[in-house]
């Protein structure tokens, strides 16, 4: 049976720790391969070009918009946040599963146009837990804090059009279950059609003698 990759999208709150889940799946498996965003936010502390996202101005994103080059696209905090398309596809026809962790738009977006696309929201164990988180880390003023909380009261309605959630209370713990979840999806009948297809030929064959 031949691998075929898988579009794994994982979202969730701001202050949640995708970002740490993520770098750590993709670096403890070698058949994951990460998409970088493009963004016009500026970059954080650590950040690195070309590995955390490609940072851009506004002009040269909307250019990219126009041109088609991206999967999915969408507007958080106001700044664009979106998925480049070349690298995505090149790297599910290799066979990787490629990890996008992108905001719920943008999730949904790719749900229309990938409906095998895979759907993980991750959560913080409480709403005072991820509220703590957000403070705790130190790079945003009160303001951003109170933006991205009600940002989160907001996308806490769209958490049931993913197929699964996953909550990061350990991150080796997330880390395996996100992992669980992905090699469980590659099971599913609707993402093994031309198995099951050789497979009903060759049956046939086999049942008339052939």
């Amino acid at each position: 049976m031949v691998r075929e990759g898988i579009l794994v999208v994982i979202s969730g709150f701001a202050g949640t720790g995708k970002g740490t889940v993520v770098k750590k799946l993709v670096e403890s498996y070698d058949n994951y391969a990460l998409s970088v965003s493009m963004t016009t936010r500026n970059p954080r502390p650590g950040e690195v070009e070309g590995k955390s996202y490609f940072f851009v101005d506004k002009e040269t994103f909307e250019k990219k918009i126009q041109e088609d080059g991206f999967i999915e696209h969408a507007c958080y905090c106001e700044n664009y946040y979106g998925t480049p398309r070349a690298y995505v596809e090149q790297q599910m026809q290799e066979g990787k599963d490629v990890i996008l962790e992108i905001e719920i738009q943008g999730a949904l977006q790719i749900k229309k146009m990938f409906p095998n696309a895979l759907l993980l929201f991750m959560m913080a164990p409480s709403a005072k837990v991820l509220h703590e988180r957000l403070v705790g880390r130190g790079t945003e003023t009160p303001e951003v804090v109170a933006k991205r909380m009600k940002r989160a009261s907001e996308e806490a309605a769209g958490i049931e059009n993913y197929d699964f959630i996953l909550i990061n209370d350990e991150v080796d713990k997330c880390v395996q279950q996100a992992r669980n979840v992905i090699e469980s999806a590659h099971l599913t009948p609707g993402r093994n059609i031309k198995f099951i297809e050789k497979t009903r030929e060759d049956l046939q064959g086999i049942s008339k003698g052939e």
